[in-house]
């Protein structure tokens, strides 16, 4: 067996082995990218261009639609070109670059839904306070330590696990470089112990931050189901239950797909896309599209670029 020094590339897990539906498999992929791209490019704009979206929820939109781009980048294309090429192979760096940006961009992306989530409490449950403690600087002062934590977080991540032995083979069993999968091919038993307690520690804090999301929602719907209007009650929860819905989905199939008993079989592979794929793709339309000012300043910005291209065309003519 090859030993890390050796190792050169690893080998993915194919979605199938006919032709047919390997091709099916890239252009699913290759529409999901493009609509998750269209999605938050728009969002990113929107947000950027129009002053009434500078609030605390429009700042956190954009640094969601950053992560979802970073998520969605960092797995999709190198399953779209292993699809089209009929291959199923990594080189040694790549795999590392890859491990290294997906454990940061889904780190800062459900810490973000953690802060996401405390806006909205404060916003519900304490709105005379909201401007106090969502002002410029706290919203910055997050933000910054989401990004920072997740960066720390990946860093010790891939340098623990790329410095172990690897002398288990070269064959991964997901469709992109993970980090349970990567730790099967050690045979370090201190390193491999030490990773472990890493991801012990980080998987605390994720508990620590769903208990947070559970603990606050369970005081906004308190504070909703005080609210008289029925019409003021169905906007809040259409507001909260999407972000609780997918939160929920992230957590309990990344889990699932982790701490499941060997006993069990499941497909793999399409729980790996519901918690690395789907969530990224579904936050525009989820978090973002359902904003009445931002769909607004969505629609005006393509009114405009449509009117600017038929005077453009017209002054051609």
């Amino acid at each position: 067996m090859p030993n890390s020094s050796s190792l050169t590339q690893f080998l993915l897990l194919a979605f199938a082995d006919r032709r047919e539906l390997q091709l099916l498999h890239f252009w699913l992929f290759l529409a999901i990218s493009l609509a998750a791209l269209l999605a938050n490019g728009l969002i990113l704009s929107a947000v950027a261009c129009d002053h009434h979206l500078h609030t605390p929820m429009g700042f956190f939109l954009l640094n969601l639609s950053l992560t979802d781009l970073g998520c969605i980048c960092t797995t999709v294309p190198k399953a779209m070109h292993n699809s089209l090429w009929d291959t199923t192979t990594i080189s040694y760096m790549g795999c590392a670059a890859q491990l290294f940006f997906f454990v940061f961009f889904l780190g800062v992306e459900f810490s973000l839904l953690t802060i996401m989530c405390y806006d909205r409490y404060v916003a519900i449950c304490k709105p005379l306070h909201y401007g106090t403690l969502l002002g410029s600087r706290a919203c910055a002062h997050m933000a910054a330590a989401a990004w920072a934590t997740g960066f720390l977080n990946a860093l010790l991540h891939t340098a623990n696990t790329f410095s172990l032995p690897l002398c288990q083979g070269n064959a991964l069993g997901q469709f992109f470089c993970e980090l349970p999968h990567i730790l099967k091919l050690s045979c370090s038993h201190s390193g491999y112990l030490r990773e472990i307690g890493l991801i012990v520690v980080s998987t605390c804090l994720v508990f620590g931050c769903f208990i947070f999301i559970v603990f606050s929602y369970v005081q906004i719907f308190r504070a909703v189901l005080r609210i008289p209007s029925e019409q003021g009650q169905h906007k809040a929860f259409s507001t909260c239950l999407p972000h609780l819905i997918v939160v929920s989905l992230f957590v309990s199939t990344a889990t699932f797909s982790y701490l499941k008993p060997p006993s069990i079989s499941s497909p793999s592979l399409a729980l790996s896309v519901l918690y690395s794929v789907a969530p990224p793709s579904l936050n525009p339309l989820i978090y973002s599209l359902r904003n009445k000012e931002l769909k607004g300043a969505i629609k005006k910005m393509m009114t405009g670029c449509f009117s600017g291209a038929i005077k453009c065309q017209v002054s051609r003519a």
